[in-house]
């Protein structure tokens, strides 16, 4: 069976695009690909075992022996003899539950959504196995084997270097505009939230979750919703003095704030299909890329 490349699951979200006031609720809903589910997984698995044995924590070999279960069963390919984690129903509810609070959708869930689409050709292309092999990171093909074994001199490894990156400048980019587009993207948000460096790092993400599950709101809100109270709210609607947010004041206004300012220059832009340049305007993002790379 051919290989599935990335162009014929770009041609599936493009089509999903087009079609979105048939295939789901709202235009802003964003797609998760096989790194965002798999994270989202894991985050499900961790939440599960809080609720059964008190730690928010899994185990990477848990993480992918559920993971090539769940691409299986929601592919509904066949998971005859294969190991399933115990609970494994409340990780997918907890899964599809963290989805649907995020306004995401997943590739298989968008791909399910194309069939029902009669003009959609692309998903005519794409079988379920060859999907499953695309998110499990198996879809290229090596055509000679001789290939296989480069040996690695300095000019090489320093263009190895330079691509991951300038992939991890493209995640990066790419999580701020999808956080533009759907503001209940938490993953997006726990991607950016401290790069650059606000002084943000896991005990403020920490404090923002327990926030935002206590208000049954997303991450974002919460933030902006006490950046906006300290703001523009006065003494009688300031926050409690106890409240866990105000160790982080400096940072979230510093994260807002910026957020406005890429929403700013959005609007400023004609054409959508320059708004990955944004962030570079925005912040600087040269001193950020050399600094990344180790230049002066």
């Amino acid at each position: 069976m051919a290989a599935l490349n990335q162009k014929s699951i770009l041609d599936m979200i493009k089509e999903f695009r087009r079609n979105w006031h048939t295939l789901c609720n709202s235009e802003r809903t964003t797609v998760c690909g096989a790194d965002s589910m798999l994270l989202a997984l894991q985050l499900s698995m961790a939440e599960n075992n809080k609720q059964h044995s008190g730690e928010f924590t899994v185990s990477l070999s848990d993480v992918l022996l559920t993971w090539k279960y769940f691409l299986h069963e929601k592919l509904n390919l066949s998971v005859e003899n294969m190991e399933v984690i115990d609970h494994y129903e409340d990780i997918k509810k907890t899964y599809d539950d963290f989805l649907k609070k995020s306004n995401m959708l997943d590739l298989i869930d968008v791909y399910k959504k194309c069939i029902l689409i009669s003009s959609c050709e692309y998903n005519a292309n794409i079988s379920p196995s060859q999907l499953r092999d695309f998110l499990s990171g198996r879809q290229y093909e090596v055509a000679d084997e001789t290939d296989l074994y480069v040996p690695t001199s300095p000019v090489s490894k320093h263009n190895q270097d330079n691509e991951k990156v300038q992939l991890l400048a493209r995640k990066i980019i790419y999580s701020y505009l999808n956080l533009l587009v759907n503001l209940k993207n938490d993953l997006a948000l726990a991607h950016i939230l401290n790069i650059p460096d606000r002084g943000l790092g896991r005990e403020a993400f920490t404090d923002l979750k327990h926030a935002a599950q206590e208000k049954k709101m997303s991450i974002f809100l919460v933030a902006t919703s006490f950046i906006r109270t300290l703001e523009l709210g006065g003494k009688g609607y300031a926050p409690s003095p106890s409240d866990p947010l105000r160790a982080h004041v400096k940072g979230l206004s510093n994260f807002i704030n910026f957020i406005d300012k890429l929403d700013e220059i959005l609007g400023e832009i004609p054409n959508p299909r320059r708004c990955k340049f944004i962030c570079w305007k925005a912040n600087n993002w040269n001193k950020f890329w050399k600094c990344s790379s180790g230049q002066k």
